[in-house]
């Protein structure tokens, strides 16, 4: 059958699609084990002649895989034989921008329904040791039951001094003295709201608590508690924050001075 050139015309992405469905179909092996011969011809369809790709006007085609003819069944039931290595055969692999934005179309598949859901992002061992660390963190202050009272004479005086001398000056101890009796907490308490005081009239924002050693003397309550100053917030299982503090002394009728 005779071809008439631009009336039968295959687009690239026919083709190509066409080919690779022909290189991706398995062949079954035979009864004696050996790999079936490949099939003379492979059928697809095709972009219908004279239609813009993407319209959807389909139209039957055979590939021969042995003469590399392209068989082209037309609308009347006549089929059109085109040969690859014709000028009309090659130019029918002449790939345009429309073509290639049709091939990037049906190749950008959706995989969203076999893809699990999101999982939430697991927390690293540093970030799981912070919240440990913040977990085990207190108030500057001891939080005080209803049971614990707070009287001004409970408190007699209190000072504080650095423990190392020179600009680095950051350590310091605090000596509180109470009634004999007071509770721990109350004492404690004291001690920080003293340091409080001291630390804002010195321009220091922050103070992180080291330790705090407890005695009788002479039927008094002697505290003494160290505190590392610093201009910025340190990591700390107890940390007094000399504004807020302040504030919190005030609140509870804690002298700061």
């Amino acid at each position: 059958m005779k071809h008439v050139p631009g009336t039968i015309r295959l687009t690239a992405l026919a083709v190509l699609g066409t080919l690779a469905l022909a290189a991706c179909q398995p062949v079954a092996d035979a009864a004696d084990g050996r790999p079936k011969a490949k099939p003379a011809q492979v059928s697809a369809r095709v972009v219908a002649p004279g239609s813009k790709a993407g319209s959807g006007a389909l139209t039957r085609a055979r590939i021969s895989t042995k003469s590399g003819e392209i068989l082209i069944l037309e609308e009347d039931g006549s089929v059109t034989t085109m040969d690859l290595d014709s000028p009309e055969g090659q130019d029918a692999f002449t790939i345009s921008e429309a073509d290639l934005a049709v091939l990037n179309a049906n190749l950008d598949l959706d995989f969203g329904g076999l893809v699990a859901a999101r999982l939430p992002k697991e927390k690293t061992a540093q970030e799981k040791a912070l919240e440990a660390f913040a977990a085990r963190s207190q108030p500057a202050l001891p939080t005080l039951s209803e049971t614990q009272t707070i009287a001004p004479e409970q408190f007699i005086a209190a000072k504080v001094e650095p423990m190392n001398r020179g600009r680095a000056t950051d350590l310091v101890e605090v000596t509180a003295n109470l009634r004999e009796g007071v509770d721990a907490d109350i004492a404690f308490s004291y001690a920080t709201c003293a340091l409080a005081g001291w630390a804002k009239n010195n321009g220091t924002p922050y103070g992180r608590h080291i330790r705090t050693l407890q005695a009788e003397r002479n039927g008094k309550l002697l505290i003494g508690s160290a505190f590392i100053l610093s201009q910025d917030k340190p990591m700390g299982l107890r940390v007094m924050e000399t504004n807020e503090t302040l504030r919190e002394c005030k609140a509870r009728g804690i002298p700061a001075a």
